[in-house]
């Protein structure tokens, strides 16, 4: 079921209500696009926020955070400037955030790029390695913080949710293939490595969504005549079909707090803004509502019964795991652990 835009905006005018003040949030990608959206609809609703924004652009970050304490001067905004392709790097702002705090609201991540013939520093295929191993790494090392929170407790990831399809373990990274079909694949493991953090964390619920079409950054660095017409044709299509940037950041800042997706063992206190008006809970990916891990459309509405079917017989069939085994032995190839010490 769709959500509507004026549900959206009613819940999270109801944020400070909810939560007690100084909520804290970590934004990995947030220099641009929808990162940069729902920073800024959380600046606008909650009261003293705590938020880290991690990216690579020192002038778009300083920019936004001037944007954020305009808005909400009691608010405050710190940057980490950092390469978030590269796992160790990702180990390090980890022990950074670690450093300053105790407990984590939201972890909000958004990093990606459509650099498909790029490799990062780890020998991994960059689009696909910020999409899971990036994001995965951030999730594991945070996952005590966002446990020891007392009133939220959330990780979005947005990726390519309900375009769920076939996984090719012989090439599980999807190299080489087509944009629809890597889309598909690597929306499958994505869905599957939130559905591993959650049996690590049933207390913490764990969203993965596909934005529509949004204006954002992640085209810069495509190549190739493919690329570029595909491009071309979605620029020309956007003012029919592009979601606009203030209703990207409301609803992705809806789906980071809203009651309507909490967790597998939900308790009341970190479930999120109550349900208003004929909102009821969305059904999860193990099909069940309110079951923890969700994959949701572009109108927060939850994935269709066939994603559901699907991610079924993977984890029947013994793939789910296979995916969850292949990253894992990533992780300690290039970092020598499966979760930074």
């Amino acid at each position: 079921m769709a959500v509507a835009l004026s549900d959206v905006v009613a819940s999270n005018q109801r944020i400070d209500s909810t939560f007690p003040h100084g909520l804290v949030a970590v934004f990995v990608g947030a220099t641009s696009g929808i990162g940069e959206y729902t920073l800024k609809a959380l600046a606008k609703y909650a009261t003293k926020p705590r938020a880290y924004i991690v990216g690579r652009s020192q002038d778009a970050a300083d920019r936004i955070i001037r944007e954020c304490k305009q808005s909400n001067p009691s608010g405050t905004f710190e940057f980490i400037k950092a390469d978030v392709s590269v796992l160790k790097t990702v180990d390090d702002v980890c022990r950074q955030i670690k450093s300053k705090e105790t407990a984590i609201n939201i972890l909000f991540e958004s990093q990606g790029t459509m650099a498909f013939d790029k490799k990062t520093s780890d020998g991994l295929p960059l689009a696909s390695a910020l999409i899971l191993h990036s994001r995965m790494r951030f999730i594991l090392n945070l996952l005590p913080l966002l446990q020891n929170a007392q009133s939220l407790r959330r990780v979005v990831s947005v990726g390519a949710a309900t375009c769920e399809g076939p996984i090719d373990m012989d090439n599980m990274l999807a190299q080489n293939v087509p944009l629809m079909q890597w889309r598909n694949q690597i929306a499958s493991i994505e869905t599957l490595l939130l559905e591993e953090a959650m049996r690590r964390a049933p207390d913490v619920s764990f969203i993965h969504d596909v934005p529509g079409v949004v204006k954002s950054g992640i085209q810069r660095e495509a190549k190739g005549l493919r690329m570029t017409i595909l491009i071309a044709i979605s620029r020309l299509l956007a003012p029919l079909i592009e979601t606009p940037p203030l209703e990207s950041g409301e609803r992705h800042l809806f789906l980071a707090t809203s009651a309507r997706y909490p967790p597998g063992r939900n308790e009341a206190a970190v479930a999120g803004v109550s349900l208003h008006r004929s909102l009821v809970l969305a059904r999860g990916t193990l099909g069940r509502e309110g079951s923890g891990v969700y994959s949701l459309g572009a109108k927060c509405e939850s994935a269709p019964a066939k994603v559901e079917t699907l991610l079924a017989e993977f984890r029947e069939s013994g793939t789910a795991q296979k995916v969850w085994d292949s990253v894992a032995d990533d992780f300690k190839k290039i970092t020598g652990t499966e979760v930074a010490p």
